[in-house]
């Protein structure tokens, strides 16, 4: 079932003087690696009901493995992960989430994080009104949720689930 209406183009991303959004890919598998597993610890805390991910053994394979999923995904129109860049694309700064809810309330569920090396240096604050208005704008969904920012995630956990037509 697709989370993207077929007739309204995947957004491509969005640039930045500081950081550019793009979809993520097997490509970036290394990047991605290293900034998940360096900010491992942050990353648990700030997604709690992620099931404790990263864990503290996963291997650059099953990172691998975990993009190649989310590009497939996307490629299905069934969720969307970007990464989030420097300018010069040589390293990845975080991630943003575009997800179908699966809490009723809302038309997509969003997340983003930056590394743990970049906290205190504003770019989380830069990134997160650069979301919001590329969800405005470049995005279809009419009422967008903010796990863990606009509403905790105890609080999201709380909500009825998304009755889905395909079980």
């Amino acid at each position: 079932m697709s989370f993207l209406p077929r007739t309204h183009e995947i957004p491509p991303g969005v640039r930045h003087e500081r950081f550019h959004i793009r979809p993520i890919t097997i490509h970036d598998a290394v990047r991605d690696f290293d900034a998940v597993m360096s900010s491992a610890a942050r990353l648990r805390e700030r997604f709690p009901l992620w099931g404790g991910w990263p864990l503290g053994d996963m291997t650059l394979e099953e990172n691998l493995i975990d993009l190649a999923w989310h590009q497939k995904e996307a490629l299905l129109r069934r969720s969307f992960n970007y990464a989030v860049m420097s300018p010069d694309g040589s390293r990845l700064l975080g991630c943003v989430y575009v997800d179908p809810p699966e809490r009723r309330g809302a038309d997509a569920d969003v997340s983003f994080w930056v590394r743990a090396d970049e906290e205190g240096t504003g770019l989380e604050e830069e990134l997160e009104p650069v979301v919001r208005a590329w969800l405005d704008e470049a995005w279809p969904y009419a009422s967008v949720r903010w796990p863990g920012r606009e509403i905790s995630w105890e609080e999201w956990d709380l909500l009825p689930d998304v009755l889905r037509a395909d079980g």
